[in-house]
């Protein structure tokens, strides 16, 4: 009887001491064994983390190539490679890129914008550009130089619209500031139509300081402001900089009060100001008009 109540007394004493390892490891952080949701994880994260050096889409990637820019890495969907993307391809391989056919399901996955059209390349870092050489480009082309300053556009959809607007009416480059503003995402590029490839662009750590260096290089500076006069009373036929303020905040009061002139977009509708982009869009295109009637 006394050796049965010891073996009992031995196997209630094990299953306590088994509980008190069973608890301690449930206690600890469990270790991911799903290796390829850990691959799949790691490759998002890549993608955010060098969201810069990704393009996406038919047309960004086209104009990259066509403006010289570097395409390490081709990736296009498994059955794709036909019409628009087979000329995408021959150009990338033609300029050293290498081309990988990969499935569909990966291209989503690295996606940031949503539409890449079946092919996405990784690219050499864009080198960002100096306001010195905005200055000289504008020289070189005999024009009054005519900057776009972005007091704080988040949106990377605005960037890119003021962006593609600010190359298409002949701007000699666009300056954004380091903090509190979109970068070169894929979806700046995306929603540039290729555009941020050509346009100089340069990234500031001071607007207010930007503004003043402007100045003492001649530009008058105009701030799209609502309290402003009307745009098109006011002469910009000069060297200038438009300065365009934030979604929804405007402009900073410290660019405000440094801004040579303010000017305003007139309104009869019942909402108080306009998408950045739109505003943007107007005033780089009235500068063009001003400077066309008067030569």
């Amino acid at each position: 009887m006394r050796q049965f109540e010891n073996k009992k007394n031995y196997k209630t004493g094990q299953q306590k001491k088994d509980a008190r390892f069973r608890k301690r490891d449930n206690d600890m952080p469990k270790q991911n064994t799903d290796f390829r949701k850990t691959a799949e994880t790691f490759e998002q994260r890549g993608a955010q983390e060098g969201a810069e050096n990704i393009l996406e889409g038919r047309n960004p990637i086209r104009e990259a190539i066509k403006a010289g820019r570097t395409i390490e890495k081709l990736l296009v969907a498994k059955g794709e490679i036909q019409g628009p993307v087979k000329e995408i391809v021959y150009d990338a391989r033609a300029n050293g890129a290498v081309i990988q056919e990969v499935e569909r399901v990966r291209l989503d996955r690295l996606s940031v914008t949503g539409a890449h059209q079946g092919v996405l390349a990784y690219v050499a870092v864009k080198e960002y550009s100096s306001i010195e050489d905005m200055l000289l480009y504008a020289k070189e082309r005999g024009e009054q130089p005519l900057l776009v300053v972005l007091d704080g556009i988040c949106d990377p959809q605005n960037l890119g619209a003021i962006i593609r607007s600010a190359e298409c009416a002949g701007a000699h480059g666009v300056i954004i500031p380091q903090r509190r503003s979109a970068g070169l995402t894929p979806v700046v590029a995306k929603c540039s139509a290729g555009a941020v490839e050509y346009m100089r662009i340069a990234r500031v750590t001071n607007i207010s300081q930007t503004i003043e260096k402007l100045k003492k290089e001649g530009l008058w500076v105009y701030g799209a402001s609502m309290e402003g006069k009307r745009y098109s009373h006011v002469d910009m036929t000069g060297p200038a900089a438009l300065v365009i303020g934030a979604e929804g905040e405007g402009l900073s009061p410290l660019v405000k009060r440094n801004c040579d002139c303010l000017v305003s977009l007139p309104q009869s509708g019942h909402i108080e100001s306009l998408n950045a982009s739109v505003a943007a869009g107007i005033l780089i295109y009235d500068c063009l008009r001003q400077r066309a009637e008067k030569q």
